[in-house]
This record gives C-alpha cells, sequence and structure tokens, in this order.
C-alpha cells in the first residue's frame, strides 16, 4: 500500500505540473495575441473570416453549382490578385500556360499590347507586323467590343486576352473607340501565330548611320540585338538609330541584355525597388571587354513602355544616347511570375523600375531631350510605310494604299542630331592636331 500510495502521490504531481503547464502556455498564447507577437495573428483572423463567408455561401445559396466550395476558392483569390493593380493576375492552368508561351514570343491571337485604364481596355501598341497592325489599329484606341459583346476590363485581363486570342485562322470583330475624333471603327481580323521577332529592321542608312528597330523584348530578344548590332559593327557603321517607338516591353532581362554592350562591367543599369528599403535589385552590366561607344539616338513615343523605357532610361541617364520624339507610356512596375502547386500560378507586381539616377518610370514615363510629336494619323502611315519597303515609286504606293509616302519626322531628327554630333566631332578633332 505504501508502494501504491507513493505512485498515487508522484502521478498527482505530475498531473498538476502538467495542468499549470498548460495553463501558463495558454495564458502566454492570449497574452502574445493581445501584444501582437503571435506570428500571422492578421492572416488567421483574415483567412478564418473568409472561411466563414464560403461556408455561408456553400451552405445558403441558391444555386448550388455556383456555390461549390473549389469555384468560389477560385473567385476569391482571382478578386484578391487582380484588385491590387491592372497588371497582378492569378493564372489558372490554361491561362499560365498562354502567358509561357508569351514570353517564348509565340502565340495564336491579332497582336496587340492592352493595358486596363479606368475600367477600359486600350491598346498601348500593335505589334509590329501582325493583323492589328496591318488592319490600321492604333496606340490609345479603346476596345469596345469582341464579336458583338461589351469588353471592360473589369472582367479580367486574363477574359480580356482570351476573347482576342484564338485558333490560327479564325475570325474575331473588334469594335474601336478612336479618342481624338471619338469615332467609333468595326475591324474584322484573321487571327495568325503570331511568331514575335523582336528585331524587325537593320539597316546602315546615309552616312553610315546604323538603324535598329526592335519590336518587343522577349527571351530570344538579346541574342538577336546583340547579331544585329554586330552586323552593323561589321559594316562600319559610325552612329546608331534605335528605335523603340510603339515597343511595348517584356522581359526586365531582355532590357538588361539590350542595354549591356553600351555598358562597363558592374555599371548599374537598372534597379528595381520593392516594398522595403532593403527590397532593392540592381542590374549591373556583365560584358566581357570594353563597352560599344558610339554615338546614340533612341527614339520613343507614347506607345513606348516597361522594359523599352528601361534601355531609354539607361542610355538617357548615362548620357549615352541622345532621345528623341514623344513621352514614352510610364509602365515601370516589375510583375513576378510565382507558380502554384496544380499548375497555376500568380503573377504579381512586387517592384518599380528605377533608371540608373534614381528616377522612376511608373506612371510618369520618359521625356525625350528632343520632342517630335507625332499625329495617330501620321504614326499609322509610318508603320504602313515601314512594313511595305518593297513598294518604292510614290505614284504606286499612293493608288495602293491612298496616301503618298510621309516624312518620318521622329527619325529625321535623330539623324540631324548624330550628324550635328559627326561634324562637331570632326571640328574637335581638327582643333586638337593643330595644337604645338
Amino acid at each position: 500500500m505504501h508502494t501504491v500510495a507513493g505512485m498515487l502521490k508522484r502521478f498527482l504531481t505530475v498531473a498538476v505540473g502538467t495542468m499549470v503547464g498548460l495553463l501558463l502556455a495558454a495564458g502566454a498564447m492570449r497574452l502574445s495575441l493581445a501584444w501582437s507577437f503571435w506570428p500571422n495573428r492578421d492572416l488567421e483572423r483574415s483567412s478564418a473570416a473568409v472561411r466563414e463567408v464560403m461556408k455561408l455561401v456553400n451552405e445558403n445559396y441558391v444555386d448550388s453549382d455556383r456555390a461549390r466550395h473549389d469555384r468560389l476558392a477560385r473567385e476569391a483569390i482571382h478578386g484578391m490578385v487582380e484588385t491590387l493593380d491592372p497588371h497582378s493576375e492569378f493564372l489558372e492552368q490554361s491561362d499560365l500556360a498562354r502567358f509561357e508561351e508569351e514570353l517564348d514570343g509565340e502565340f495564336g491571337g491579332v497582336g496587340i499590347q492592352v493595358e486596363s485604364r479606368n475600367d477600359r481596355v486600350v491598346v498601348i501598341a500593335p505589334m509590329a507586323g501582325t493583323p492589328a497592325e496591318r488592319a490600321g489599329i492604333l496606340r490609345a484606341d479603346e476596345i469596345l467590343t469582341v464579336d458583338g459583346e461589351d469588353l471592360r476590363a473589369s472582367q479580367g485581363m486574363d477574359a480580356v486576352i482570351d476573347r482576342l486570342r484564338g485558333k490560327p485562322g479564325s475570325t474575331v470583330r473588334m469594335g474601336i473607340l478612336r479618342p481624338g475624333p471619338q469615332k467609333k471603327l468595326e475591324f474584322t481580323l484573321v487571327r495568325e501565330l503570331i511568331k514575335q521577332q523582336s528585331v524587325r529592321e537593320v539597316s546602315v542608312l546615309e552616312g553610315r548611320i546604323g538603324y535598329i528597330q526592335l519590336a518587343d523584348f522577349s527571351a530570344k530578344t538579346g541574342a538577336e540585338f546583340r547579331d544585329a548590332l554586330n552586323r552593323l559593327l561589321r559594316d562600319g557603321v559610325d552612329s546608331l538609330v534605335l528605335d523603340l517607338r510603339n515597343n511595348p516591353g517584356g522581359l526586365l532581362e531582355a532590357a538588361v541584355e539590350v542595354a549591356e554592350p553600351f555598358f562597363r562591367t558592374d555599371e548599374l543599369i537598372v534597379y528595381t525597388q520593392g516594398s522595403t528599403p532593403d527590397n532593392r535589385e540592381n542590374f549591373l552590366g556583365e560584358l566581357d571587354g570594353e563597352p560599344v561607344a558610339l554615338p546614340m539616338v533612341v527614339l520613343i513615343n507614347a506607345g513606348t513602355a516597361s522594359a523599352a523605357e528601361v534601355v531609354t532610361g539607361a542610355l538617357k541617364d548615362t548620357g549615352r544616347a541622345v532621345i528623341v520624339g514623344e513621352r514614352s507610356f510610364g509602365k515601370g512596375s516589375v510583375q513576378s511570375l510565382f507558380k502554384l502547386r496544380n499548375g497555376e500560378g500568380v503573377r504579381l507586381t512586387t517592384a518599380r523600375y528605377f533608371t540608373p539616377g534614381g528616377a522612376s518610370i511608373h506612371e510618369k514615363g520618359i521625356t525625350p531631350q528632343i520632342e517630335v510629336v507625332m499625329t495617330p494619323e501620321e504614326d499609322n502611315k509610318l508603320r504602313l510605310q515601314r512594313n511595305r519597303r518593297d513598294v518604292t515609286n510614290p505614284q504606286e504606293f499612293n493608288e495602293r494604299f491612298g496616301f503618298v509616302p510621309i516624312e518620318d519626322r521622329q527619325l529625321q531628327a535623330g539623324l540631324d542630331v548624330l550628324r550635328a554630333a559627326d561634324v562637331l566631332t570632326s571640328r574637335a578633332a581638327t582643333r586638337h592636331e593643330v595644337r604645338p
């Protein structure tokens, strides 16, 4: 009995100690919650509220199919991400596959880049050589309808893009509102497999001036641009025009690769700044050898956006190029792709672009040093002229397309800058030679 009593006493002691420990732990938990020390306190409370509403809707909504838990969860995620800004989005499996195809440079569609502005779907720029460009769709056009149905950015940009894209060879009707005259137009386009070639034109202009036109910034852009630049250098060009007009941008890494040949190793090209001061990432030059040092002009307009603005800002801030044209679009945010477990993903705005001098691009754009404003009508004519260089006779051109080819005033201003720089360089060299 003595042994049993001793064992019972020890058991009661352990039990009481355990209970006291649990009470102390519970008290500490309540205290930590009250003092905001408990991790993810806000997350737990907020997710509990979401679960409560989902349960309520699932159990009480009149249409049980629409109130399935999986459907409610997807709609909740769409709303949570896509109300943050026009560029963040939840990508379901098909959306993620389409997005990755676009980054690779191939997809089926009409060839336009669109943006959400005040619940309107606005064209940033038609892609060079695509059905949209050939039909005459212009930057700043507002898309009102697709196949007769109203189109609004509130439907989600995924849904907007899905309705514009489709199987190559299929047709799509687009209702457009053109700003300025506020004229409503309708286009019937045949979708094509859009194979983006970033470098649209490479040529040597009079006076040994090199010319490169970039249409976008995809995974292949860096290599294509270096090939084009090396070709011009082998041809002995003395200066360079980089045409980024109506370039809607693309990958940040591609922008860095395009700028890199002109920057020294470890020199800052662009940096991104996230939500906290320590969340900054610098993108530095990694060139093997000496950078290309040519007098340079960059042509921009209101259709120049995103990665195209990164290149423009880097070259402008460091004095490597003179910027000619119109203020750029002002899309200076960084989207990162996060892949989820079930083949879906989230495209989330995680940072802003800043030029080497610390200027923000977002919603401000880049101001050219030499402003030459072109009307939408002039832009449209010039795009057609660039695409139909095979028609060289002005009279024949007028008969086929209804207008006489016009002067590219922005390009001409850029050429004038380079020729003036060449004259000044020659004069400086002459003065240097005659010094004793």
